[in-house]
């Protein structure tokens, strides 16, 4: 494990690689020693940093909920980062792609909370309760890390490789649609790039959101009534380039839209 100033000059340059652009080497390479529990120790710093600087936390987003990313990681379980207010990015302003390093977007089924989850105790059943909606959702995602090289604790300590998140209007209540048969079709520029189904995110996307709330417990988080849970992508990423206008149909939910400038 680190030591607390090897976490703390860690988060320190994943903060400085996003606010100047410029990516870092694999964390790994450089600290042999790091494990999971390092690396969220690490994401905390910089989340709690942006609070002090008067940052909001308004949702969770999980990441490597595919059985396919979890093989390619070595591992066994999904990871999560936080969404924060001023992540939110809109289908009516273009995102300006320089203000990123090498950003991509990711098809999900957005979740909205109503009530709040339990933690350690979480199961899909509450999770179905207290969840008001279903939205469409397109996830920005960045990496500080350099070319994407990234191993299980770079993505963890850069925030989930998380970046931004855009909600469509629709909203279905979940006794109205079946999570997991929600088919997504994902075009660039008018161009079919990517087709996915719901339950590509552990079978079925509640089971993600129950995880999150157990694991997020352990680090003292609650998911809360209001938040945005994002439990993973239904297709694989997509490299987003200046120009490039994004569309995501999602059947029975509607669709969201992303373009970049």
């Amino acid at each position: 494990m680190l030591t607390t100033g090897m976490r703390t000059e860690l988060a320190a340059e994943l903060a400085r690689a996003e606010l100047d652009r410029v990516a870092v080497s694999p964390i790994a390479d450089r600290y042999p020693g790091i494990d999971v529990v390092d690396a969220y120790e690490v994401q905390l710093l910089n989340i709690r940093r942006r609070l002090d600087d008067g940052g909001k936390v308004v949702g969770h987003k999980v990441g490597l909920s595919s059985k396919a990313m979890q093989q390619m990681m070595g591992v066994d379980e999904p990871d999560y980062g936080h969404l924060l207010a001023d992540m939110e990015v809109f289908e009516d302003v273009p995102v300006d792609t320089s203000k990123f390093l090498l950003p991509r977007v990711e098809v999900e089924v957005g979740f909205i909370l109503g009530a709040d989850l339990p933690g350690e105790d979480c199961t899909e059943a509450d999770v179905l309760a207290a969840t008001v909606a279903y939205a469409p959702s397109i996830e920005l995602i960045d990496s500080r890390i350099t070319d994407w090289k990234i191993g299980l604790t770079d993505t963890i300590s850069d925030n989930a490789s998380s970046a931004g998140w855009v909600l469509g209007t629709a909203r279905v209540a979940p006794a109205d649609i079946d999570i997991t048969a929600i088919d997504a079709v994902l075009t660039r520029n008018g161009e079919v790039i990517a087709e996915g189904r719901s339950d590509a995110v552990l079978g079925d996307p509640v089971i993600a959101v129950a995880w999150l709330a157990r694991k997020v417990a352990g680090f003292g988080v609650r998911l809360k009534a209001g938040d945005i849970v994002l439990p993973g992508s239904c297709t694989r990423a997509i490299d987003a380039r200046p120009g490039d206008a994004f569309h995501a149909e999602f059947s029975g939910l509607g669709s969201v839209r992303l373009n970049f400038a």
